[in-house]
């Protein structure tokens, strides 16, 4: 069936294609019966994960870049998963980069992108989020039950946000724009991801060198402080890596997680890199995801694991399209994983089959 839903969607522009399979499952979500259509159709086996003090029904997750701005978390929840990651939010709106800039490269089963974080920015999130949860206590009014503040769970879906700096924040002046979207989000969302690793923000990711990274975990690390004993909420903090470092400048980056006492690591986020693609599409600049990813995310997971030491779960992300690959990487030692370009090569029905596996 999605074989020839697919088809005509390949027929479109893959930006366009990719606002209407939102905007559709938005909509899905937001009606009782298709909402309720879509959940019996891709309905999941229970298989409940413990990380980062959180407890997910399964782990399998929507990683960050597919919903932005946090409009289709219902449709998005019908079809399985166990996480969303929204996201990447920014402090202030921003258009992002011009466009095109979404590439398929079917012949290699890949995505190259460079968006450069558009969106709505955190109010317009935060307000997505809020009514969410207004909604959630207005239910538990209603039924007597008990109201909890911060609770972010629809439908036992656990929800992340990633957060990035601002085109126009310069570097020296990161930390502000993390710390910002902290205070926000920290109170809102289940678990939130420091995002340093996408290669389409000029100079971003610079952040994951030993000294820019410290002083930007550290500062993070005193406001959460300051933020959980105001009560403002107490959401784990993960940093998603790139692909791309050298071993020791991985070392170096996981090292400094572990020091400041950061809650998990996401590995990984998109490639520079262009080895071995054969699509006409091969050359356009921006983060290469999907198939050709496989192989470097694999060998990031199996050092960072190695680093890790069991000290702090990981997220492993990149490349993975089908349920072999899915079984391969919680072997190796990820707690939870993210898929996103597995889902416009093979649909939604991925979630169900690597779940059923």
């Amino acid at each position: 069936m999605y074989s020839l839903f697919r088809s005509l969607l390949f027929r479109l522009d893959p930006e366009t294609a990719h606002r209407l399979t939102l905007y559709a499952l938005r909509i899905a979500g937001n009606f009782p019966l298709s909402n309720w259509l879509l959940t019996q159709l891709y309905k999941t086996p229970s298989k409940p994960v413990h990380a980062f003090g959180l407890t997910f029904k399964n782990h399998v997750g929507l990683a960050a870049g597919y919903d932005k701005d946090a409009i289709a978390i219902k449709g998005l929840t019908a079809l399985g998963f166990g996480h969303l990651e929204v996201g990447t939010v920014t402090p202030r709106p921003q258009p992002g980069n011009p466009r095109p800039r979404l590439f398929r490269l079917l012949e290699d089963e890949a995505v190259i992108n460079r968006m450069g974080f558009p969106g709505m920015g955190a109010d317009f999130v935060a307000m997505s989020l809020r009514g969410g949860l207004r909604r959630e206590a207005s239910k538990s009014r209603q039924s007597n039950l008990p109201i909890v503040e911060g609770s972010f769970h629809r439908n036992d879906i656990i929800i992340g946000v990633n957060l990035g700096k601002n085109k126009d924040t310069h570097l020296e002046n990161a930390a502000e724009d993390y710390i910002s979207l902290i205070k926000t989000f920290a109170s809102l969302a289940d678990y939130l991801t420091i995002n340093i690793s996408s290669p389409n923000t000029v100079g971003l990711r610079r952040l994951q060198g030993r000294k820019m990274l410290e002083n930007l975990l550290g500062a993070i690390q005193k406001e959460r402080e300051i933020i959980s004993l105001s009560r403002g909420g107490n959401a784990p903090i993960l940093v998603k890596l790139a692909p791309d470092l050298s071993d020791e400048e991985l070392d170096d980056s996981v090292g400094v997680i572990l020091d400041k006492n950061m809650d998990g690591i996401i590995a990984t986020n998109t490639t520079l890199e262009r080895q071995g693609l054969r699509s006409r599409h091969q050359s356009e600049t921006g983060g290469l995801s999907g198939s050709p990813l496989r192989l470097r995310s694999e060998a990031v997971l199996r050092q960072v694991v190695k680093c890790v030491n069991g000290k702090i779960p990981i997220v492993s992300v990149g490349g993975i399209m089908n349920p072999d690959d899915a079984k391969r990487r919680l072997d190796m030692g990820a707690a939870l994983i993210q898929i996103y370009t597995g889902l416009v090569y093979e649909g939604p029905g991925l979630v169900k089959k690597i779940l059923e596996q």
